[in-house]
């Protein structure tokens, strides 16, 4: 399997790169503007085939392209290669607006190839060990009561439609596990504050109740560290996590101690190993589970809708 990777940026270099570069019988192909950037990192993974020109790529006999670009770019990246017939992986947002996300989707629909999003957080190995119907619904063992995702950051209070698309989407994605809410439905709270000459989206909350269950995600980019905690709740269980590695669980009003295995690589414990697994499933398969479009677009359309509610508040 021949797979191009186009743009080697921090987050392709930090995050992807250490996990695919592990994996058997992938020939990987290198594509970035930056000639440096790329003459380091090819050398450093012993890739031979490498392109500064996205478009070069057509004739290179590639099985599928992953996309790791800035989020104004991958429209017109995925489009192209969705156009040749290709499998796209591009990291979340698909784009930084639901129209061009439903256009993108229409393409592959057309093109009858898989559009995969990187949403890592579906894929945590503590979470899916221990809370049922949250990473996977169907392996859900007991209802879902409430479930709340806090992703935190500090002195980095933004744009509101990037605020939104390219962070705030993480907390909404990884508690919208039903993937059929209503934008009406949702409870929208947030607070700006006014940086230079603009006033800037300081902190995001959104609620809504669904199926018996209560569901939050809650962003503050003027809080006092940077920080990400998940809580759940079933019938007398609850669980809390302040990491990707460990946790509590009470019951019977006793609290356990929840953690991975000390070996276990620290991308692996954010997910990166098991999602980079199912896109290699999914580009052998040549499609990918109806499940999972629908959500990719479902959390992109609850995106566009808190945009234009905090906008029209402004």
């Amino acid at each position: 399997m021949k797979i191009a990777l186009i743009g080697l940026g921090d987050i392709a270099i930090k995050a992807h790169l250490p996990v695919l570069s592990q994996l058997p019988n992938v020939e990987w192909v290198f594509c970035t503007r930056n000639r440096e950037r790329l003459r380091q990192l090819a050398k450093q993974y012993h890739v031979t085939e490498t392109y500064t020109d996205y478009r070069d790529l057509a004739k290179a006999g590639i099985d599928a392209v992953m996309i790791h670009s800035a989020t104004s770019s991958h429209p017109t990246l995925a489009a192209f290669f969705l156009r040749l017939g290709l499998p796209v992986f591009v990291d979340k947002p698909l784009a930084d607006s639901y129209e061009q996300c439903e256009r993108l989707y229409d393409l592959a629909e057309s093109k009858q190839v898989p559009l995969f999003m990187g949403f890592n957080r579906r894929y945590i190995p503590l979470y899916k060990q221990h809370l049922p119907g949250v990473t996977d619904k169907t392996q859900a063992s007991a209802p879902l009561l409430s479930l709340r995702w806090e992703k935190h950051r500090n002195d980095l209070p933004g744009e509101i439609r990037t605020f939104v698309f390219d962070d705030f989407i993480h907390p909404l994605d990884s508690i919208n596990v039903n993937a059929n809410i209503e934008p009406d439905d949702l409870y929208i709270t947030y607070q700006s504050t006014v940086t230079g000459v603009q006033p800037l989206l300081g902190r995001l909350d959104v609620q809504w109740q669904q199926e018996g269950a209560l569901f939050h995600a809650s962003m503050n980019r003027q809080h006092g560290a940077t920080v990400e905690t998940v809580s759940a709740n079933y019938e007398n269980v609850s669980y809390r996590f302040d990491s990707f590695t460990e946790g509590s669980c009470w019951r019977h009003n006793a609290e356990e101690r929840l953690k991975l295995a000390d070996w276990t690589p620290m991308l692996a414990t954010k997910g990166f190993h098991a999602m980079a697994e199912h896109w290699l499933e999914v580009v052998s398969a040549g499609k990918q589970a109806l499940c999972f479009t629908q959500r990719n677009l479902h959390s992109h359309r609850l995106a566009e809708y808190l945009v234009s509610q905090v906008k029209r508040g402004e």
